[in-house]
């Protein structure tokens, strides 16, 4: 491990906006603030907004400076990448930011039944290879999962540079009758990029820059709690 890493840890250890739960603390129980993220955490009752692998939480400090009435909670198993985004947060005294180090597959230890109001997913692995396809965090059983936390009309996006990924939601959004509100292929070369699609991370300007379309779609669950898995074999599928 680099001196990098080394400090970065060693300074995560610092940030109060920072909650990195011990394995025990989660596997096969809730932990603590479960439920209690608006009275312990944030000490408000605003809104809670989530961002799925957030990386070096670029877009979850970006939109929390843009919405002040909501708070936001990255979540991330990569600590070193994460300590970037808890250290502006921390810097500018950010009281609507927080970030959680973990498995999104232990995602369900940390939130109560209708604790959540949003969701975003940003630039996930897109999981592409047959045997993967239940990792993708927009596969029936990860809906599943946020089904479970999320209010019944709680807004799910999902922006990628994988057209894949993008196409398979929305046959997964169809196959289940889920409520589509948005879909673009390529905002940027539509004019669909706003002020909020539009906040770039390190990842998205990367991608970008080597001439990937960045796409976006938005939906609902529609009070679903099961979610069927689709037909989907496009051509570039890759085998197991």
């Amino acid at each position: 491990m680099g001196k990098n890493k080394h400090r970065r840890f060693a300074e995560n250890l610092t940030f109060d906006c920072l909650v990195q739960p011990e394995f025990d603390e989660i596997f096969g129980c809730d932990h603590k603030l479960k439920g209690r993220w608006r009275e312990e955490f944030f000490r408000n009752d605003h809104p809670i907004v989530l961002e799925l692998g957030c990386g070096r939480g670029e877009y979850t400090v970006a939109l929390a400076e843009r919405f002040a009435e909501k708070n936001f909670i990255g979540i991330d198993i990569k600590g070193a990448r994460m300590w970037r985004g808890a250290k502006t947060a921390t810097q500018n005294g950010m009281c609507n930011v927080g970030f959680l180090r973990t498995r999104i597959e232990f995602i369900e230890s940390f939130f109560a039944p209708g604790e959540v109001d949003e969701v975003w997913i940003t630039f996930p692995d897109p999981q592409l290879k047959k045997n993967r396809v239940r990792k993708r965090l927009t596969a029936p059983g990860f809906l599943a999962r946020y089904a479970r936390f999320v209010k019944p009309d709680a807004l799910i996006h999902l922006k990628t540079d994988s057209r894949h990924l993008h196409d398979y939601t929305l046959a997964v959004a169809a196959c289940n009758e889920l409520p589509l509100e948005a879909a673009c292929a390529d905002i940027y070369g539509t004019g669909a990029a706003d002020d909020i699609l539009s906040i770039k991370t390190t990842y998205e300007t990367r991608f970008l820059g080597e001439g990937k379309p960045i796409t976006y779609l938005r939906l609902r669950l529609g009070g679903r709690t099961e979610f069927d898995a689709p037909v989907f074999t496009p051509d570039n599928e890759l085998s197991a």
